[in-house]
């Protein structure tokens, strides 16, 4: 019978989903802000993110613990021995650092539009102007999910009053 190390790449990552779920509950509990029209305030689907984030950093602890192994990908679509496209990897993280530089300045309603369209363009889609549509709908539907359902200020930048 072959001895099994305690120490594996799974149990990095459970440390890293537990760390990460700690660093989201602890970074909730300094927000202060009444409920919302629907009940609930702007710490409750934080806290819920970072709470489920430590719940299955837990259960992921114990299953490595307990001889589970992350299996290799198989799928007939993605070939495991590709190497990593880091032409994509740097377009997607510049145009994440570009979403966070424009901000403040264009608004959440004009930065999110052009975050969802350079994403999508990113990972391969085909149909421009139907990512460009498809991005603003879910620039503005966020913008109201989150302004007008939550009481959570978004800044408004270049479309202040309008929207």
């Amino acid at each position: 019978m072959r001895k099994t190390q305690w120490w594996r790449p799974e149990l990095g990552l459970a440390a890293v989903v537990l760390a990460l779920g700690g660093f989201v509950v602890v970074g909730t509990l300094d927000v202060s802000a009444a409920a919302s029209r629907l009940g609930i305030g702007p710490r409750f689907f934080p806290m819920l993110v970072g709470g489920s984030m430590i719940v299955i950093g837990l259960f992921y602890v114990v299953d490595v613990l307990r001889g589970g192994r992350g299996d290799p990908e198989e799928s007939e679509d993605i070939d495991a021995e590709a190497p990593t496209d880091w032409r994509s990897v740097g377009l997607v993280s510049g145009i994440f650092l570009a979403f966070t530089a424009v901000l403040e300045v264009l608004g959440w309603v004009i930065a999110a539009s052009l975050l969802f369209f350079g994403l999508s363009l990113a990972l391969g889609a085909e149909h421009k102007v139907r990512a460009a549509v498809v991005g603003v709908v879910l620039g503005v539907v966020t913008y109201l999910l989150f302004v007008k359902g939550l009481d959570v200020t978004l800044p408004g930048g270049l479309l202040q009053g309008v929207i």
